[in-house]
């Protein structure tokens, strides 16, 4: 019987994910399907990539896993894990408004209010802006039935200054995006079921996320965030230590797919050719209609944009900050005069990661509306980011070193309508591609466990495909 053939093409977390659930089951059922996951630069991980320098653990990509997402802790559990992870330290984070830092409000979820006194406790929001924000408990449920903007959404119940000073950075920070275009459908979908069925986004919250038992006040809870001992990139490094020698082909693009009569034919950028009878598609939506240049309906595939942002991490000796304070970092609210878009201040949130006596800072740039601060120089960037963390921390000194890392169009943007547009390609995809998946950020979540979840369920579809 002759072997099937699986190809994977990129290699970061879904990809990698894809390779290990697919060799998982290989394995256990013992099928006769063998496994090749090809990646164009060369290293395996994509936006996950940890480094080390000057006894610092730099993390340039991600920097964590959210804790309540199962996909990645059960993976995590599965690679045996468990003993290498640190869990977030403090976790009191802040929102730069009015150019001032504020805390972040304990009794919201993804900045939506949950609990009514620290809303009306907060020095954030003006008397009228908290009245208008409690509106929302006595409007009415919206008659929309389509998709709409999580910021239409958000300012028909709470109106703007809730929206601009509290959702809108924490939203917009996560995917690096503008929540006045983002789908509602495609990124936080409960939102939607919470007004329909509850008639206000409170009032919804409270009835379906109660208040927490009250623990002992000797037992520390756990951060909702971890990483691990040695950063990230562990997870990287377990993933591809767990897949078959020969598996992983790193420095090689697929330059073009041609279908055939019985599966695929990949030409590489090394002149090989590999035949696949299914693709796993991993790679960024806008690098697959040039590999599949003869099917019109992939162009398709540029109608979703994508952002750029920068992640700038700064080193310092300690005693150059001079108002370092106790929390993970701040979000900057979009109506601030700042380019930055937030800052984690990584030697509180991560002590692990940072010498004694020293300070490491990771601020961001790129907004929807400032994309060129991207291309410049490394030393521009330093200086824009310094400036404002000298607004906000008098922090006048330069640091040790700076590290800067670009991602380049690299950052899906899921505005409405994308759901039905990516159903229409994968529509036509099955017709006229059968055994192609596209999968991965671009398309059903951006979040790591997300894509863990991409690649978990790609290789059950891939393998269901062969069994046909």
């Amino acid at each position: 019987m002759e072997r099937k053939k699986i190809v994977i093409v990129g290699g970061g977390i879904t990809g990698l994910s894809a390779a290990y659930y697919l060799q998982k089951q290989i394995r256990e059922n013992q099928l006769a399907v063998d496994v090749k996951l090809v990646e164009a630069t060369e290293r395996l991980g994509g936006r996950i990539h940890t480094i080390k320098r000057d006894g610092f653990t730099i993390e340039r990509g991600p920097d964590s896993l959210l804790a309540r997402k199962p996909e990645a802790m059960n993976l995590v559990q599965e690679l045996g894990l468990e003993d290498e992870i640190v869990y977030n330290g403090t976790g009191q984070s802040y929102i730069l408004v009015k150019n001032k830092l504020h805390k972040m409000s304990k009794g919201a979820f993804m900045g939506v209010p949950k609990e009514i006194k620290p809303l009306l406790a907060s020095n954030v929001f003006s008397r009228k802006g908290k009245l208008r924000a409690l509106w929302d408990m006595v409007l009415p449920k919206s008659k929309e039935t389509g998709d709409q903007s999580v910021g239409a959404l958000m300012r028909r119940r709470f109106g703007d200054e809730l929206v601009d000073y509290q959702i809108d950075p924490l939203l917009s920070g996560i995917h690096s995006g503008d929540i006045d275009q983002m789908s509602l459908q495609a990124t936080y979908p409960m939102f939607h079921r919470l007004e329909q069925e509850h008639g206000s986004l409170i009032k919804g919250l409270q009835k379906t996320m109660p208040k927490p038992a009250k623990k002992a006040k000797e037992k520390k809870s756990q951060g909702m965030f971890f990483s691990f001992e040695n950063g990230l990139e562990t997870l990287i490094d377990r993933l591809e230590g767990k897949l078959t020698d020969g598996t992983v082909r790193t420095q090689t693009a697929v330059d073009h797919i041609e279908k055939k009569e019985h599966g695929y034919h990949l030409l590489l950028s090394n002149g090989e050719v590999y035949r696949a009878d299914a693709i796993i598609m991993t790679a960024p939506h806008n690098k697959v209609p040039k590999m599949l240049s003869q099917y019109d309906f992939l162009k398709n595939l540029y109608d979703i944009p994508a952002t750029s942002t920068a992640n700038v991490v700064l080193a310092f000796d300690q005693s150059q900050i001079k108002k370092d304070i106790d929390g993970t970092g701040f979000l900057v609210s979009r109506s601030e005069k700042y380019r930055i878009t937030a800052c984690t201040w990584t030697h509180r949130k991560w002590p692990n990661t940072t010498p004694e006596g020293k300070a490491l800072f990771r601020c961001y740039v790129g907004k929807p509306d400032d994309q060129d601060i991207v291309n410049l120089s490394d030393e521009e960037i330093t200086d824009i980011v310094l400036r404002d963390l000298n607004k906000t921390m008098k922090i006048k000194a330069r640091p040790e070193f700076s590290i800067i890392t670009r991602f380049k169009h690299a950052r899906p943007q899921y505005h409405v309508g994308h759901i039905e547009l990516v159903a229409d390609i994968r529509a036509n995809a099955a017709s006229e591609l059968p055994g192609l998946f596209l999968t991965g950020s671009s398309y059903d979540g951006v979040g790591i466990p997300d894509c863990i979840g991409h690649g978990r369920k790609s290789a059950e579809e891939v393998l269901g495909f062969l069994n046909k």
